[in-house]
This record gives C-alpha cells, structure tokens and sequence, in this order.
C-alpha cells in the first residue's frame, strides 16, 4: 500500500512548488533493500514479494501523514519529505533502517535477515527534481558501496 513511481513524481512537482513558494525545506530519502536478488534466490519470488510487503509496512509505520511513500523500482523506494531539512531526513532514514534490521521478517516459516540502505538529499531552491533525486541517488551508492546497511551522510 505505498505510492507508485507516477505518483512520486507529481508529487515532486507539486511539494517542489510549494516548497520554493513558501520558503520550506523538502527532502527526499532513497532506500534500497540490501542483497534483495538472494531473498529473491533464495526464497522466490512469492518470498520476495513477502519482504517487500513487509518492508513497505515496517517503513511506513515510521512517517508521518503528509510524508508520500512510494515504490520507484524493483526493491528502491523513496521518501518525499516536506517541510523536512536535511539533519530531519538523516534522522527518519536511520530510524527506518534500525526498524527493518531489527524487524522479523520471515517467509515459510523461515526468519530473513533484511537491512535497507538509504541516501537523501534536501533541495536546493535552485534545481529540478530530477537534480534533488540524482544527489539523494548519488548519497545511496555511497551508502551501498561503503558497506550496505548505512544511511550515507
């Protein structure tokens, strides 16, 4: 029950507006499920579809209403976060890590360790969602190349 990418992006559009309308910082927050091809290995594709339903409902319960949570690829998910800076997002994006890595994930009665990692970037009054994205996309390869199961600062 999250947003789709569609969704994602017109919600840029209109939280970007009012952002630079009203002079309220906007962050954005990438997450990435870690090693997600070995769940999907490992377990199927039913098994994988279980840890993405489960990951969706563990990330949710740590945003708020106007947060726009939604499903941008294959195991990637993004957090829109108005009148969020950029010390709040760090902030949520580790709390969402903690909870996926301590949550019981299973599938057939098998526990699956799942960590998450996340890159986020607030915008610059002077780009395009597209330049907000590729910065919050460039903090989660650092996130994942530097170890996986990180929030890269």
């Amino acid at each position: 029950q999250v947003f789709n990418r569609r969704y994602l992006e017109d919600a840029m559009e209109r939280e970007l507006s009012r952002s630079r309308r009203y002079a309220r910082p906007l962050s954005l927050v990438l997450l990435d499920i870690d090693h997600f091809k070995k769940i999907n290995d490992t377990w199927g594709h039913l098994g994988g579809d279980a840890v993405l339903k489960e990951f969706a409902l563990t990330v949710r319960a740590s945003t708020r209403k106007e947060d726009v949570f939604a499903r941008y690829g294959g195991e990637e998910f993004a957090l829109l976060l108005p009148e969020v800076d950029y010390k709040g997002a760090i902030q949520l994006a580790e709390k969402a890590r903690r909870l996926v890595e301590k949550h019981p994930f299973s599938y057939d009665g098998e526990r699956i360790s799942v960590t998450m990692s996340a890159g986020a970037a607030t915008l610059d009054q002077n780009e395009n969602p597209k330049q907000m994205f590729d910065r919050a996309d460039q903090k989660l390869y650092v996130a994942k190349s530097s170890g996986r199961n990180r929030v890269a600062p």
